[in-house]
C-alpha cells in the first residue's frame, strides 16, 4: 500500500486529491494546523464522504521540525504540497504571512524530506498567478513569470526552490503550475463560488445582488477533480519535472456570471454591482494556459467544461442555501 502526505487535505485540492488516492488504494495521511474549531477542518472531507477514511495529523509548514518528525514517523512514498495562504486578496494585507506559510513552507517541506526520506516523491503547487504580467499570449512552462502579488511572488519562490532541491540533491520533486480551478468545494472568498453562492441566494430570495470588481478580467478555468489527477500523474513519472494544467480556454468574469445565473433563469446584469473596493491594486488582466505538455507526457485532458462545472457549483450552492435558516 503506496502511503501519501497531503499538506493542505482540508481544502479543495487536497480534499479531492484525498479522494482519488484513497480510490487507488493508497494510505492517505493529512497534515492539518491545530485550530479550536478543529471541525472545520472536515467540511470538505466530510462533504465527499471520505472524512473517516484519512488520517489527520497536527503539523505547520513554518515548523521545519514538525515537518521532518511526520516525515520519518510516516514515510509517504508521495508527498504533495497543497498548503498556502491561497486568497490572492488577503496576501498585500498579509504579506509576511503568505511569504512564510505558502513560500518558505515549500522550503521547509523538502528539507524534511531531504533530511529523512530522500526517496520520497514531492509535488509542488504552482500557480498560473506567477505568470502574471503574462509575457506570451499563451502560457506555458517556458513563458517568462512576472508575478504581480506577494502570494504569486511566493508562489515563484517555492516553485524555484522545488527546481533547485531536483536539480542540487536529486529529488523526485514536480511542480503542477494549475490555473484557476473551482469546484463546489471552492471557499466563498473565490470569485466563482463567490458568484455561485449569490445565484443560490438571489434565486430564493435570500439577498438581490452580488458586489464584484474587475468582471472583465479573463481566465482558463478548470474543475479541481481534473486537475489533482494531474498532480498524481505527475509523480507516477519516471523523472521529475514541471507541468502546466489548464484547459486552453479563456472565459471572462463577466462571461463566468453569465452561466452561473442563467442556469436559474436569471440575467446577470440585473444583479451585479461594481464595487472598487475589490479591484486589486495589480491586476491580472488575462491568462490563458498551453498544457501540451501535460497532454504528451502525462496523458492529461480535461473532462469536465466551463460550463458543467459552473453549473454543478450553482446546484450545491442551491441545496446548502435551501438546507440554511431562512
Amino acid at each position: 500500500m503506496k502511503r501519501a502526505l497531503i499538506t493542505g487535505i482540508s481544502g479543495q485540492d487536497g480534499a479531492y486529491l484525498a479522494q482519488l488516492l484513497l480510490s487507488k488504494g493508497y494510505k492517505v495521511v493529512g497534515l492539518i494546523r491545530r485550530s479550536s474549531t478543529q471541525e472545520a477542518n472536515n467540511t470538505r472531507l466530510n462533504w465527499l464522504g471520505i472524512a473517516d477514511d484519512v488520517e489527520l495529523v497536527d503539523g505547520d509548514l513554518t515548523d521545519t521540525a514538525s515537518l521532518i518528525r511526520l516525515v520519518a514517523e510516516h514515510k509517504p512514498d508521495e508527498f504533495y504540497n497543497l498548503a498556502a495562504q491561497s486568497f490572492v486578496g488577503s496576501s498585500w494585507q498579509q504579506p509576511t504571512l503568505t511569504a512564510n506559510v505558502t513560500g518558505l513552507g515549500a522550503l521547509n517541506c523538502l528539507e524534511a524530506i531531504r533530511a529523512t526520506n530522500p526517496n520520497t516523491r514531492f509535488y509542488q503547487a504552482s500557480s498560473s498567478e506567477m505568470f502574471g504580467k503574462i509575457q506570451a499570449q499563451k502560457q506555458s512552462e517556458t513563458t517568462p513569470f512576472y508575478p504581480r502579488s506577494p502570494y504569486a511572488v511566493a508562489k515563484l519562490f517555492a516553485h524555484w526552490t522545488t527546481i533547485n532541491f531536483r536539480e542540487s540533491f536529486g529529488i523526485h520533486a514536480s511542480s503542477g503550475i494549475l490555473f484557476n480551478h473551482e469546484s463546489p468545494l471552492r471557499g466563498r472568498e473565490f470569485v466563482t463560488r463567490k458568484v455561485t453562492n449569490a445565484v443560490a441566494r438571489i434565486k430564493l430570495g435570500r439577498q438581490k445582488e452580488v458586489r464584484l470588481g474587475n468582471i472583465d478580467a479573463l481566465r482558463d478555468w478548470g474543475h479541481a477533480r481534473d486537475y489533482v489527477r494531474a498532480m498524481w500523474l505527475m509523480l507516477q513519472q519516471d523523472k521529475a519535472d514541471d507541468y502546466v494544467v489548464a484547459t486552453g480556454r479563456t472565459v471572462s468574469i463577466r462571461n463566468m456570471c453569465e452561466i452561473a445565473f442563467s442556469h436559474v433563469g436569471l440575467k446577470a446584469e440585473d444583479h451585479i454591482v461594481i464595487d472598487p473596493a475589490f479591484f486589486r491594486p495589480a491586476e491580472v488582466d488575462v491568462l490563458l494556459g498551453d498544457a501540451s505538455k501535460a497532454k504528451n507526457a502525462l496523458g492529461w485532458v480535461p473532462e469536465i467544461t466551463l460550463e458543467q462545472m459552473i453549473q454543478e457549483m450553482v446546484d450545491a450552492d442551491l441545496k446548502r442555501v435551501a438546507a440554511e435558516p431562512a
